[in-house]
């Protein structure tokens, strides 16, 4: 197996270079070029050569050249045409890597593991552009895609919002998402310079464990989600105001009333004073309600 031969400056540049190749900014692209946070977030995957790692957006390869070394495969998906052959050029060598050209959003994933890992789980590993961090992310847990960790660059505020906890401004429903499905843990903040270009923003390394078993227990997931949604789409409103304005539940105001009631909560709580466990118990007693 070949060394990485990217991860600094004057490689990454003599790449683009030889290509004339132009950042788009439709696809957040922005390519690391520091091989210490590229060993760190080996080293955080923790990947092994049992390991098959799913990559999302590739770029020119650089994550990919160390993802290959330690993995047993990767599975890399890249939605630029136009990396595609130098991708082809910078991973020659690389025998265990295989990229598809494809719009990961719309990529069936747990068909991928499948097909390319026997349906056996993934280790995700990417530098995710942070314009579709949130869609990403949630797609891998919801679409119930098998897999035992998610290790990514994303904009550091929204690895602030994956694991903060109620009573904080970063609080919200992807916190209670990530929560759900996942142990989350921030591994490295990451300064603009550690890029190519330079995003305006502060980034971070977050790893999220899978559960096996969410930590709660809910009759309806669905639901439960509704009422987290509803819940923050009017942060600075009461629990039950924001319940009542939600065009996704159907529950009058002497409904919600009883099911906060029923919570031991009083009628002024908003939605960010409350845990991931008591929107489980909300969602039971609602469901429970309506049955």
């Amino acid at each position: 197996m070949k060394e990485p031969t990217l991860g600094n400056p004057q490689n990454t540049i003599a790449v683009l270079q030889k290509y004339n190749f132009v950042f788009q900014k439709k696809y957040g692209q922005n390519f690391l070029i520091d091989t210490h946070v590229l060993d760190k977030i080996i080293r955080a995957a923790e990947i092994g050569k049992e390991d098959c790692v799913l990559e999302i957006g590739p770029g020119i390869g650089t994550m990919t050249q160390y993802l290959s070394c330690a993995a047993k495969k990767v599975t890399a998906v890249e939605i630029d045409r136009a990396l595609i052959p130098i991708l082809e050029d910078t991973l020659d060598g690389y025998d265990n890597v295989k990229i598809i050209n494809e719009d990961v959003l719309k990529v069936d994933l747990a068909k991928l593991a499948e097909e390319e890992n026997d349906g056996k789980p993934f280790k995700v590993v990417a530098n995710l552009p942070y314009y579709i961090t949130t869609p990403i992310i949630m797609g891998l847990f919801e679409g119930h895609v098998p897999l035992r960790s998610i290790t990514v660059m994303v904009q550091k505020e929204v690895a602030d919002r994956m694991q903060t906890g109620p009573g904080t401004k970063e609080y919200g429903a992807l916190s209670l998402a990530v929560q759900y499905y996942a142990k989350p843990y921030i591994v490295a903040n990451v300064p603009p310079n550690c890029f190519m270009p330079r995003p305006k923003v502060g980034s971070a390394v977050i790893r999220l464990e899978r559960y096996q078993e969410p930590p709660v227990k809910v009759e309806d997931e669905r639901l439960m989600f509704r009422l987290i949604r509803a819940s923050f789409n009017q942060r600075r409103k009461t629990l039950a105001n924001g319940l009542k304005n939600s065009p996704e539940l159907d529950l009058t105001r002497e409904e919600i009333g009883s099911a906060i009631e029923a919570l031991g909560r009083g009628a002024s709580i908003r939605g960010e004073a409350l845990t991931l466990e008591e929107f489980a118990n909300l969602s039971n007693i609602v469901y429970n309600m309506k049955k």
